[in-house]
């Protein structure tokens, strides 16, 4: 059985560590109907992914170009790059660059 280093335990952001703290000292409580909020939260999950929606979008061929490019750099389709950029715009997460 492989040992986990104490590096394994480290939060990544500040965001994780606060979560952490939070557990370490007791905050968190165990849900009453631990089924029926799991089933709750993985339906949620589900629609939240589900893409069941087509749209037509007509860009430049500039703009179309540059799209392909930075999905390319991340590794991903360019389809599923302006999904993702749409989403953090509508959920304000998308970021000004300064």
């Amino acid at each position: 059985m492989n040992k986990l280093s104490k590096k394994a335990f480290e939060p990544i952001d500040t965001e994780e560590s606060g979560l952490m703290k939070s557990i370490e000292s007791g905050e968190w409580r165990p849900v009453k109907d631990l089924k029926k909020q799991k089933k709750i939260a993985v339906e949620a999950a589900r629609n939240t992914l589900k893409k069941d929606k087509r749209i037509n979008l007509r860009l430049s061929q500039k703009d179309y170009h540059q799209i392909q490019i930075k999905a390319v750099e991340e590794g991903i389709p360019y389809q599923t790059l302006i999904s993702s950029i749409i989403h953090k715009y509508l959920n304000g997460s998308l970021a000004n660059k300064q």
